[in-house]
């Protein structure tokens, strides 16, 4: 009987290991390298590289927005590609009055290392550094832009911080919730990303933005994660948008939030 429970625990702790290691896998999608540059896109973009804690180095790209006194966008990416996909809806929300940082997690684009939850967490951090000490931006000017996976980077970073504001899109409660809908019973041994907990030190105001349609983050995730912020926060449905086109879709009227939201909380 000994033999058999300790077999037992043996391959339970087996199950958790190989699913740690392959929801790794499955959350962290990079594409090395540069895609898209910036003079392609016509758009006016600085390459910075970042020193995180743990010693990687890290790249964003940095557009400079108009107007003063001076605020800044914390672009934080979904689970795919690189940075440089995003150069485009960066520069757009640069237009709307604000400095913007996108950043490339570890593993993705120019950035070194290898991606895991505790690091990109950490390479957040060294964004925020970089916009507070090399750009001069006050932390209270600063709004976090977090998309999907980027959404729980920002909730972990912006927990018990005082942020300007902080806007979310297509993003979900935590990990597990996200495998049991791919794994079914299995997705119980994952853990991660527990933005339900986190966004309860939310000391930022929110807006939080999730198309009806999303076919990878399901709405209802997005729903309760906004449930279980504190106020002030706003969600916006996006009707008819997936979880990869709310840019597209949602259209002036999304940017137009999104400005109003900047007004509101980092006023020009």
């Amino acid at each position: 009987m000994m033999r058999a429970a300790i077999a037992v625990i043996a391959a339970a702790g087996s199950a958790v290991a190989l699913l740690s290691f392959f929801s790794d896998r499955m959350i962290f999608q990079p594409s090395p390298g540069v895609d898209l540059e910036p003079s392609e896109l016509g758009i006016e973009a600085e390459s910075a590289f970042l020193d995180t804690a743990d010693g990687v180095r890290v790249h964003a790209y940095f557009l400079p927005g108009s107007g003063e006194p001076r605020r800044a966008l914390l672009f934080l990416h979904g689970n795919a590609g690189n940075a440089s996909h995003r150069l485009p809806n960066a520069a757009q929300l640069a237009r709307l009055g604000c400095d913007v940082l996108l950043l490339d997690y570890r593993g993705y684009g120019l950035s070194e290392g290898r991606p895991s939850e505790r690091g990109v967490g950490l390479d957040a951090r060294a964004a925020l550094a970089h916009l507070v000490e090399v750009r001069g931006v006050p932390e209270g000017r600063i709004v976090l832009f977090g998309r999907s996976l980027g959404g729980a980077v920002a909730v972990e970073l912006a927990a018990d911080r005082a942020f300007a504001g902080v806007v979310l899109e297509s993003t979900f409660t935590n990990l597990r919730d996200m495998a049991r809908r791919l794994l079914g019973p299995l997705g119980r041994l994952v853990s991660g990303f527990e933005s339900s907990d986190r966004i309860a030190g939310l000391r930022a105001p929110l807006l939080q933005f999730h198309g009806d349609r999303d076919e990878i983050v399901p709405f209802e995730l997005g729903r309760a994660l906004f449930e279980a912020a504190p106020e002030p926060k706003r969600f916006e449905v996006i009707g008819g948008a997936g979880h990869n086109d709310t840019v597209e879709v949602g259209g002036r009227a999304y940017f137009a939030k999104i400005a109003r939201f900047l007004d509101e909380v980092a006023p020009r």
